[in-house]
This record gives structure tokens, C-alpha cells and sequence, in this order.
């Protein structure tokens, strides 16, 4: 729950990218409409890595996907960089899902597509003066990567762990506010999960950037600056880190 000391309701959500409040979700309609959010209240903090937990079925991705506008809010609030998510027009969830940056463990790559070819689409949304530079911002986090080798691949060309790596690069390469990641290393060997999670950490120490992310995996666990758990559509436990 938010924490009354930082987060109260006098405090101006300007501080605070996202703010959920009374947040419930439904699926199904009619006799089989279930409840799968139950009143969820709790403040991301900027520039920090914020990880959601909880056993499968436990609402977690459901979650991820409201706050960054893949599904429209039914009860409660979500503010989303100061604007609010309930009952928001489709131009004001296009405008806010140009600040976002989002990474699914389904790459969703582009077979017809390189590997730059395929950063370039996260920058498409921007506008001519982000694309004036996209091959030098490509060519940069895709080496960071360690695809320097396979810049002018296909995806039919790259392993599973390859063309993850393709999908973070083109989250990243729009410098977003905000990005969404649900269970982004979990097709990555130990070393590139780290360079993954320490370039988000990066980011947020230096752009602001802030991560929330659904994960399991223990070595991203070790690198939250904040883990909230959630069990059967409620928060069960939140853990800062100093």
C-alpha cells in the first residue's frame, strides 16, 4: 500500500511518474466476470527500478498493462505522467504511449525487418528530428548489446536470446520516461541479463528513466530498488531498498 509518510494524498502526483489509487480490473462478462484487481494503491518512484512479483494468475502483468495504457482503466485512477488514465480519449493514451518504452518476453520483432531496421520502429512515433540520427542511435545500443556483429541481420538469423536483445534496444532507443518490462531477460544467459538490467539502472541514474518490471528472476530481485508482491489481485508485500 502507499506509504502515508511519502505518499500521501495531499502529496502532488507530479512527484511521482505513476500513481495508482483504488485500482480494481475485471475479465469476462456477465455470470463469468471475474475480479482480478482489488484496490490496488501505490506510488512508483522516478528513476527507480520497481519490480512486481507474484505467482502466475496473480494479476501482475494485468497490472503492467493498465498503467501503460494497453488496457483502459475501468475503477480507481491511474495517473500516467500527470494525466489520468480513467476515461482518457484515444489521442491522450496515444500521446502518453510515446513516453513509454515497452519490453515483453515475446520479442514481436519484424521478420522482414534487420536488426536496425527494427530499433528504427521505436523511434518512428518520435517525429523527422529523432529519425534525422537512427542509424548512429540504433548501431549505439545494439553494440551495447553486444550485436555489433549483427546489425544487418534478420531475425530469422538471430537466437531467441539475440533478437530479446533487438527488442530492449528498441524500447530503449526513444529515451523513454517510463518503461514497461514483463519478464524481459527471461530468453537471456546470466551475462546479458545483467547488461540489460544495469543499462536500465544506468538510465535511471542518469535520464530519470524508471523501470517497472514483472520478473522471477532472482538476479534482477538482487537490483530493485523496490519489490511489490502480489497474490490473488493484492498487494501482499512492498520492499524498498535504500
Amino acid at each position: 500500500m502507499i506509504d502515508t509518510a511519502d505518499n500521501s494524498l495531499a502529496t502532488s502526483t507530479a512527484s511521482y511518474p505513476i500513481v495508482v489509487r483504488d485500482l480494481g480490473h475485471w475479465f469476462g462478462e456477465d455470470e463469468a466476470r471475474k475480479q482480478v484487481l482489488f484496490d490496488l494503491d501505490f506510488a512508483v518512484d522516478a528513476g527507480k527500478l520497481t519490480v512486481l512479483m507474484g505467482a502466475s494468475g496473480s494479476g501482475k502483468t494485468t497490472l503492467l498493462t493498465l498503467m501503460g495504457c494497453l488496457r483502459r482503466v475501468e475503477q480507481g485512477s491511474v495517473m500516467l505522467l500527470g494525466s489520468e488514465l480513467h476515461g482518457a480519449s484515444e489521442p491522450t493514451l496515444v500521446e502518453k504511449r510515446r513516453h513509454l518504452g515497452f519490453i515483453f518476453q515475446a520479442h514481436n520483432l519484424h521478420d522482414s525487418l534487420t536488426a536496425m531496421q527494427n530499433v528504427r520502429m521505436g523511434l518512428e512515433v518520435h517525429g523527422e528530428r529523432a529519425m534525422a540520427h537512427w542509424q548512429d542511435a540504433a548501431a549505439h545500443l545494439l553494440s551495447a548489446l553486444g550485436l555489433q556483429e549483427r546489425l544487418d541481420y534478420l531475425p530469422a538469423k538471430l537466437s531467441g536470446g539475440q533478437k530479446q536483445r533487438v527488442a530492449v534496444a528498441r524500447a530503449l532507443v526513444g529515451n523513454p520516461d517510463i518503461v514497461f518490462a514483463d519478464e524481459p531477460t527471461a530468453a537471456l544467459d546470466k551475462d546479458t541479463g545483467a547488461v540489460v538490467v544495469h543499462m536500465l539502472k544506468q538510465l535511471g541514474r542518469e535520464r530519470g528513466t524508471t523501470t517497472v518490471m514483472v520478473t522471477h528472476d532472482n538476479r534482477i530481485l538482487e537490483l530493485a530498488d523496490r519489490i511489490i508482491t502480489l497474490e490473488d489481485g493484492r498487494i501482499v508485500d512492498d520492499l524498498r531498498r535504500p
